[in-house]
């Protein structure tokens, strides 16, 4: 089975892809497939998060891209930026991960989440899409430790 075991800047010379779901691209060690059906292994640094367009290398040298699956999502589309902020402070107190672009924020679909925007005014939609969520104040590969 290869090994990938470092994350690389994105490269023309990937010979293949891997096309995995947020809750797979913030795992470090795993068991996966490649899209061509082999089998290989992550042994990444913990805390590497991998966004669409990132390459893994493996010891061996070869360049693997990696695919935001589609998932589905619940997206609410709002033009006013103050009541967007809010729907993004009640998502957010929940500790829910949430993509956020200027007219929109995308979530994992929960129907209790989006029962609380349609309280809110905004009727979410229901979406086959890939999930880019932001990775917090921290950021990539740092831990949430005061010491």
């Amino acid at each position: 089975m290869i090994q990938f075991t470092r994350k690389i800047e994105p490269s023309a010379e990937a010979t293949g892809t891997i096309t995995l779901p947020w809750s797979q691209r913030t795992k470090s060690r795993q068991r996966v497939q490649l899209d061509n059906g082999e089998e290989a292994g992550l042994f990444l640094e913990r805390g590497v998060i991998l966004r669409d367009g990132d390459c893994l290398a493996s010891e061996d040298g070869r360049i693997i891209k990696i695919r935001a699956a589609t998932e589905t999502v619940s997206s609410a589309y709002c033009e006013d930026p103050l009541q967007l902020a809010r729907i993004c402070y009640h998502l957010g107190n929940r500790h829910v991960d949430l993509e956020i672009s200027a007219k929109q924020v995308r979530y994992p679909h929960d129907h209790v989440l989006d029962s609380m925007l349609l309280g809110m005014g905004l009727t979410p939609k229901i979406e086959q899409a890939p999930f880019e969520p932001e990775t917090g104040a921290y950021g990539e590969g740092h831990g949430h430790s005061h010491g």
